[in-house]
């Protein structure tokens, strides 16, 4: 599971607070590598109920992208043990984790240890606001966590440029920590226009992640479904 690929694999990324089967559906008949779902703010507590309604109607494996650490299932797939190594906020390097430990352990479901990397995308995400962290704007230092991040272990580096972001990850930073790597390389943040998903392929990461833009329009899909 979310291996290292020799063309990038399409991610979609589910809010349960905004979940609408009708995307699902649209995912079925598309390229869609995986489902993510999760989100940094989930007021509603509609997390187990989501996940259990997107197992009944999809085949694709449902992974879990935690904002805190109340979104366990049992039900997904698998689930992503997101280090912020962007941030100095020990809470989301290793707090987080404490709490919720017994918690997946208890689950019995699959884990990944990722490095998560926030990255300036011109604008303050709900991330940066509720981890009281700054995102990484030089390209020396973005690559140079990654890098340390494969050293501490993680099994995946996510480069995030935030939800909503109005700028993606540049094509040269994405490229370069790819070749500084050895394990996958996900994308997200900001890829809300079929121009910028091209940019984002350009650069060949192993998996691109598109979340927000799909929430506003699910047709959003069978565009991205034509580059893959």
């Amino acid at each position: 599971m979310l291996k290292k690929q020799t063309h990038t694999k399409l991610i979609i990324l589910v809010d349960p607070d905004k979940y609408n089967p009708e995307l699902i559906n649209r995912a079925n008949n598309c390229k869609v590598a995986y489902i993510f779902i999760g989100g940094s703010a989930v007021h509603k507590n509609l997390f187990e109920k989501t996940v259990k309604s997107i197992k009944k109607i999809t085949k694709i494996p449902l992974i879990i992208f935690p904002g805190d650490e109340t979104q366990v299932s049992k039900h997904a797939d698998c689930i992503l043990i997101l280090s912020l190594l962007s941030g100095r906020n020990p809470e989301y390097l290793i707090g987080k984790h404490v709490k919720v430990a017994s918690k997946i352990k208890a689950s019995k479901i699959k884990t990944i240890p990722v490095g998560y990397i926030l990255v300036d995308g011109s604008k303050i995400s709900t991330t940066q606001k509720i981890t009281n962290t700054k995102p990484l704007g030089s390209k020396k230092e973005i690559i140079e966590t990654a890098i340390a991040g494969e050293f501490l272990g993680k099994k995946l580096i996510y480069l995030e440029a935030g939800s909503g972001a109005k700028k993606i990850i540049n094509s040269s930073i994405i490229s370069e920590v790819k070749n500084s790597i050895s394990i996958p390389l996900i994308v997200g943040g900001g890829i809300d226009s079929v121009l910028k998903a091209k940019t984002i392929l350009i650069s060949n990461p192993d998996y691109m992640v598109v979340g927000n833009a799909l929430e506003e329009d699910p047709d959003f899909l069978l565009k991205l479904n034509k580059l893959f």
